[in-house]
Formats: structure tokens, sequence, C-alpha cells
């Protein structure tokens, strides 16, 4: 299956571009991206994801404001192009390779419309790699690149306009790709190992101006990371994208999180990164804004990632944010934007919090069960 990607020296194994390597049916490609206003009057999210051994492609933007998250959903049969990044209205054009993009909603059954530019403030970090096996089978292996930066444009919501002013705008963006749970499920005999699921997921690219951190790790019942990652990088709006960078590892890096009494949504949070020197970061997390995924398809029971919806079917939807059940497994991964202070220096930026099942240094204790007073 030879495409125009296969004219040029990408490849990186004996197939043609369009055809993975892996046989997989999980194999996956994603864009996603959130931008925010830092006054705190909008949010928006998107995610596009290929799945070329399951034949989808689908494309999912959400809008929150005046605390309703307005949600487009979009999924078609994959395009045999990877250049063809289009779910009906809805198109992502690559204008400037790891430096920006332009992502264009046309006038749809939604109501929502956009046409927004993304512009990278930080290079490419790439994080570490998520690897995952059930039962001796490996079911995730991913890598991701994250990326700060700011937006310009403009977003229609059911005929209101919302101008994206590049001066406040800011957000962040990855793109991942490799082997991850997506898709309708699998049949066939079970792992011969049940055990009640647990995921401790926490996630907090932030820009300070001048400066930017990353946070990431995943953690086991008993609180110990299984995967832990942060740095300090360079920010600024004529970064060079393309050049290595002076990335700064954090090799500490502690987290607590205070959460929302009867919820798992956090109330507030710190982070404290250290260098190789000794020197220290602490940052304390705010949030303004609630933003809940499922908007753009994480766990969606109709609109899940990679799922055959048909040869192009688009949807709208509406979230009341405050309405919405906490603790419904549905509503648990959440993104909140959130002002953030790192020794007396403030920026904005993304805190992701996706906790399902037992943490003991959050208190938690069974699958779904909520925060109690001043837990930490």
């Amino acid at each position: 299956m030879i495409t125009g990607f296969d004219d040029y020296c990408i490849h990186q194994t004996c197939e043609p571009i369009a055809q993975p390597a892996s046989s997989d049916r999980n194999f996956y490609d994603r864009y996603w991206a959130n931008g925010f206003d830092t006054g705190a009057g909008f949010m928006f999210e998107m995610a596009l994801g290929l799945y070329p051994n399951r034949r989808v492609m689908d494309a999912h933007f959400a809008v929150l404001i005046d605390g309703v998250q307005h949600c487009f959903h979009g999924s078609r049969r994959a395009p045999e192009d990877r250049g063809e990044l289009v779910v009906g209205p809805l198109s992502l054009q690559i204008l400037e390779p790891l430096r920006s993009f332009r992502l264009v909603l046309t006038a749809n059954d939604s109501g929502i419309e956009c046409d927004l530019r993304f512009t990278a403030r930080t290079y490419a970090e790439e994080e570490p790699r998520s690897v995952l096996h059930d039962d001796g089978r490996l079911i995730m292996n991913t890598t991701r690149f994250t990326q700060l930066g700011r937006w310009q444009g403009h977003i229609v919501v059911r005929g209101r306009r919302i101008e994206v002013n590049a001066t406040r705008s800011l957000g962040a963006r990855d793109k991942s790709w490799g082997i991850r749970p997506v898709g309708e499920p699998e049949g066939g005999a079970p792992p011969s190992k049940q055990r009640a699921p647990q995921v401790y997921w926490i996630w907090a690219p932030l820009d300070f101006g001048d400066f930017g951190t990353q946070f990431n790790t995943f953690e086991s019942a008993d609180g110990t990371a299984t995967q832990l990652g942060a740095c300090r990088l360079p920010a600024g709006d004529d970064i060079d994208a393309h050049a290595v960078g002076n990335i700064e590892p954090m090799p500490v890096a502690r987290h607590r999180i205070e959460w929302q009494p009867g919820t798992r949504y956090a109330k507030t949070a710190r982070i404290d990164l250290t260098d190789r020197r000794g020197r220290e970061i602490r940052i304390e997390l705010e949030p303004l804004l609630r933003f809940h995924m499922a908007g753009v398809g994480y766990h969606h029971p109709e609109w899940g990632h990679g799922l055959w919806k048909g040869e192009l079917v688009t949807a709208y939807e509406a979230m009341e944010v405050a309405a919405l059940p906490a603790l419904d497994h549905r509503y648990v991964h959440v993104h909140q934007m959130v002002r953030a202070t790192a020794n007396g220096q403030t920026g904005y930026g993304t805190l992701e919090t996706f906790v399902l099942g037992p943490h003991q240094p959050s208190g938690f204790t069974t699958f779904l069960d909520g925060a109690k007073e001043e837990t930490v």
C-alpha cells in the first residue's frame, strides 16, 4: 500500500509507511492538545487518533465555557494516506513540524466551529516510555512527546464567537504512538490472574513564561512510583523547537494532592522538583477550571477511541460539569486548568488526574470511594 509518504526517507521497517510494523490491532497514532484563557474564561481540548489495524480514524473537539462542556465527536473509516488528517468537518494541518499546526472545524450540525493555530513555546520533550503487561501480555507500549505553546484564532459555540487571543491563551500539545487498549474489547479467554483495576496517573505541564516544567507519574496502590518523569526546560515565543535544547532532568520529584472531599478531583496540589545540583523548584497549584476527558473520547461509552462507528458519523454532546456524578468512572479522568506558583513566579498549565482503585497515600481504599476531609 504505497502512499505519498513513501517518497520520503523516513522508513523504519521494510514495510510501506501506511503499514505498521506491529500487527497488534491496538496500534495507534494520536494528536492531543488543549488551550485555555489565563483568566479562566474558557478551556478547550482536541484529540485525533488513527488506528490503522482497526481501520478507524476519530476526532473530538470540546469547549468548556460558563460551566458547560460542548463536545463535537466524529469517526470515519481510516484513510490510506497518513497525511489525510480529516474527520468530516474537522481537519488538522501540520504547518511546521514540532513548531505549529492549525485546527479547523467548519460549520456542522453540532454548532461548534473553530479556526485555531498552535505555536510551540518549548522543545518537544520525550516522556518516559509507558509499558504495561497484563498476565504476561504486552497491552501498552507507547512513546509520547509534549510541548507547551500559545494559541490564536477563534471558536464558535452555537452562535457565540469566542476570540482566542495569543497574549492570554496558553496550553499544551502531545503526540503519542504505539500500542494501548482502544476500541471494542477483545473476545476469548480472560486473563488467568483476575484482579481489581488500579490506576494512579498524574501529569502536569506548566508554563512560567521564560521556562516550563513537566511532571508525570504512575503509582501503585501503596504509592510506589512505577513511572516517574520530571524536567525543567526553557520556554519562549521565539524558541527553536527543532533544537535539542537545554532540557534539564529533575532526578528527584515529589508531589502531594489535597483532594476535594467526596471526589477524586484535586482541590490543591504541590510538586517539588530537585535538579542534579540540589536546587529546588517548589510549585503550588490552584485549580481554576475542570475539563472532563470523556469530552474528547477518553473512556466514553459511545465515543471511545478506536470504536467502529461507520464510514463517517458525527455527533454533538453537552455536559454540565457541576451536574456530572463525581464518582462515576466515566468522569473521574479530568484536566484541571491551574494557576501555578514556582518559587514566587506565577504560571499556568494543566493538572491531569486519573485515579481508579485504592491508593494508600490518598486515603482511597476501594474502586471509587471519595476523598475524606483533609486527605493529602
